[in-house]
């Protein structure tokens, strides 16, 4: 098992080949909206794993869904599992997802309606950042069908401010083991968040030359900066025993 995952957020084969050539440990694939990240096509999908042998977990938010793409219809939902079987089929091995309501909390009845429906295990998405109580919505994430880890920068904004509440969070062993965290991180956080004992990071635009998305591939090397940098931090931890 790995120690700290080390996740890269892709959009495409290129980007998947510099993600495992700079050693990353698993892939998140999404599509680019004009205005967020939205479910990629399942022949992109098959495109991304044909390019690596890394596990991929493909983002699953329609992108004609309200609330910022956190909260869906009857009918969404029912096409949300069909994606997901379609993604699976295609070799992907989990999805990313995750609803809130109109009150600000985790849409429990929603997620639980997708989990027991998934043909597959699942990251709960950063919409739990959007929530009011982020410890209630962890109590409740946590007890999802298939969910096995939590994207979460601790702040609705980035990782750079919602830092020392994750840290706070992951005093609890149940969160940190699931806690990915995302939405900014910086290098200087990573030491921190290790001795932790988060289960991973996650890197979007960080491992981007000027940290574009539009124009910029993932960068091998950038990859390997952060990979380098969890292994001299999980080095340390063992060596203090």
């Amino acid at each position: 098992m790995v120690e700290a995952l080390l996740e890269v957020r892709v959009l495409h084969r290129a980007d998947a080949e510099a993600a495992e050539a700079g050693g990353a440990d698993r892939l998140m694939l999404v599509a680019l909206g004009e205005h967020r990240a939205h479910a990629p096509d399942p022949g992109a999908v098959a495109d991304v794993v044909r390019a690596s042998d890394l596990p991929v977990r493909v983002l699953l938010r329609l992108p004609t869904d309200a609330n910022g793409g956190d909260t869906t219809t009857g009918a969404g939902l029912v096409r949300m599992v069909g994606l997901a079987g379609d993604y699976v089929s295609a070799g992907a091995e989990g999805v990313v997802a995750g609803f809130i309501t109109d009150q600000l909390e985790v849409d429990v009845e929603l997620a639980t309606a997708l989990g027991e429906q998934l043909p597959c295990p699942w990251t709960f998405s950063r919409a739990i950042d959007r929530t009011l109580e982020h410890r209630r919505s962890w109590r409740w994430v946590l007890g999802l069908p298939g969910v096995d880890g939590v994207l979460s920068a601790g702040s609705s904004v980035d990782a750079e401010h919602g830092h020392p509440q994750l840290l706070e969070l992951a005093r609890d062993p149940a969160v940190a083991r699931r806690l990915i965290a995302a939405g900014g991180v910086l290098p200087e956080h990573v030491p921190w968040l290790l001795r932790a004992r988060v289960g991973g990071v996650h890197v979007a635009s960080a491992v981007r030359p000027g940290g574009s998305w539009g124009k910029a591939h993932v960068d091998a090397a950038l990859v390997r900066s952060w990979r380098l940098l969890l292994d001299d931090e999980l080095a340390a931890r063992r060596s203090r025993g």
